[in-house]
């Protein structure tokens, strides 16, 4: 069997069903779950993306953008559902893998997920930094800029970034940019930052808390969610007041070839690929199955209740500030805050926004930095990373090893890297798990189809089709160096795999042992 050996159901069901002091703690229910999931999903997707999908490539039609990409996400939600449900144990896409594609696809997708957590907690990481160190400028306090912002700048055309000195081309001085601003990065950037301070307290922080314990994370997880939920609620219930018709007429642009690319059914497409990073950690529900009380039954509502409610949550954004503002205002570092000023009435607005702003990445740093210790967790368990990963803490019952490790990389990673570099590498990452899981699901129903499964994915296999055709196709429209980081990333994980993952597997290890008693 060698690289293709499979973990079986009954025993990842045996594993999911131990009880003691060095499995994880049962404290989640299905709520908790659920908010989880809008804790990952609900952020820079409502505060950053939706004004600059809008302004560059949909218009108001980037309404029609959201369903896309959440229509993507509900195919990969449903796959997922099915397998968190029938394996509840942590360990998310990599656990899956290895039940029904073999070892070393298992090691790929954990090596991949890495990409997907760790480097997406350092990402929304630098994007609350950003928007800290404004609100703190705002109340007349003034961080240093060197303290502010990463070393190192990514060179390339109009990326995104969070906060440098770029040179006016028509001054020939010096200019600051704000929060998520574009800069001409080819050609103007000037990065005069020493390390990201704001970025690794929040890491730090945040990691602590996951380390005391998963019940005292999702409590504070479900306040800071609720909170962010009111104040959408506020500007949704409230924007509905004072949206101006004309403001979505045309509804899709006609095409265009200006700075940015195109409107129409094209510029739609590319804007879904663009806010495909707001749907980003949806599956972190699926890390957390090993710690949920009733998982065969909580696990998909939790998966598939918060991608529906974020879904229409940005839907509905996007109709109200297309509907405040014209597109074209929106492509600002801060599109909710100029669309709500339009309305004098909605001024009194802005102190929220920026609360819920602040809170809204706070909370998905936080369901990022649960995710990626529960994949290092069972990666250590099936003996392909060195035993000390598996850890449990005998009094908070959490992987506090894991938990350590994740935040001090997580941490190192934001301080130094701009926000351009880390974005696309989170978005190539998580579709790459998105594909293989649902291509998971079709391989355990041809091969297992008598398995108990407590929840279905409907309509096997034009789901999971679907699902791989629509996340492949926005893989595709990546950028080509992003593919590039993707191979040398992947690369790296196999020679780690060879050189350590393959001599200490413990279901290679059984099976060599089996192999070795029957020649006896």
């Amino acid at each position: 069997m060698g690289l293709w050996s499979t973990k079986s159901i009954s025993l990842l069901q045996q594993e999911a069903a131990a009880e003691g002091q060095h499995t994880l703690k049962r404290a989640l229910g299905a709520l908790n779950l659920t908010t989880l999931g809008i804790g990952a999903i609900i952020g820079a997707g409502i505060f950053v993306l939706t004004g600059t999908a809008a302004a560059q490539y949909a218009g108001p039609a980037v309404v029609l953008s959201f369903v896309l990409a959440g229509v993507g996400c509900l195919f990969a939600g449903l796959c997922y559902a099915e397998f968190a449900a029938m394996i509840p144990i942590a360990g998310s896409a990599y656990t899956y893998g290895y039940a029904t594609l073999g070892e070393l696809i298992a090691w790929i997708i954990g090596w991949d997920l890495i990409l997907e957590y760790l480097f997406g907690a350092a990402t929304v990481a630098v994007g609350w930094a950003g928007y800290f160190a404004s609100f703190l400028l705002e109340l007349g306090l003034k961080l240093p800029l060197a303290y502010t912002q990463a070393p190192l700048s990514v060179e390339g055309t109009h990326t995104l970034v969070r906060s440098v000195l770029c040179i006016d081309p028509a001054t020939n001085q010096a200019v600051s940019l704000a929060a998520g601003q574009v800069c001409d990065t080819s050609r103007y950037v000037l990065s005069h930052g020493v390390i990201n301070v704001p970025a690794i307290i929040l890491i730090g922080l945040m990691s602590t808390l996951l380390v005391i314990g998963i019940k005292e994370s999702a409590r504070f997880n479900n306040f800071i969610v609720f909170l962010k939920l009111a104040i959408v609620f506020l500007v949704i219930g409230f924007g509905f007041m004072f949206v101006k018709s004309a403001n979505w007429h045309p509804f899709i642009p006609p095409n265009t070839t200006g700075e940015f690319g195109h409107f129409g059914w094209t510029g739609i497409v590319r804007a879904a690929g663009v806010v495909f990073f707001a749907y980003v950690g949806f599956d972190a529900v699926s890390t957390a199955a090993q710690e949920a009380k009733n998982p065969q039954r909580d696990m998909p509502i939790g998966i598939l209740a918060s991608l529906g409610i974020c879904t229409v949550l940005y839907i509905l954004m996007g109709l109200v500030m297309t509907g405040l503002a014209h597109y074209t205002d929106l492509n600002v570092p801060q599109p909710v805050f100029i669309a709500i000023s339009k309305a004098p009435q909605l001024r009194w607005l802005g102190f929220f926004v920026n609360i819920g702003a602040i809170a809204g990445l706070a909370s998905v740093v936080l369901v990022m930095l649960m995710g990626q210790p529960r994949i290092f967790f069972s990666m250590s368990r099936d003996g392909l990373l060195p035993s000390v990963f598996g850890k449990v803490h005998p009094r908070f019952q959490t992987p506090y090893v894991t938990t350590i490790v994740t935040g001090v990389v997580a941490a190192a990673v934001a301080g130094f890297f701009p926000i351009g570099l880390l974005g696309e590498l989170v978005s190539i990452g998580t579709l790459l798990a998105f594909v293989i899981v649902c291509f998971g699901v079709m391989v355990l129903r041809y091969q297992r189809p008598n398995i108990p499964r407590p929840f279905r994915t409907p309509l096997v296999p034009v789901v999971p089709i679907l699902g791989i055709l629509i996340c492949g196709y926005m893989m595709y429209g990546l950028p080509k160096d992003t593919w590039i980081r993707l191979i040398v990333w992947m690369a790296i994980g196999l020679v780690i795999y060879f050189l350590y993952g393959k001599k200490h597997s413990r279901i290679r290890g059984d099976v060599d042992t089996m192999a070795a008693a029957a020649a006896d």
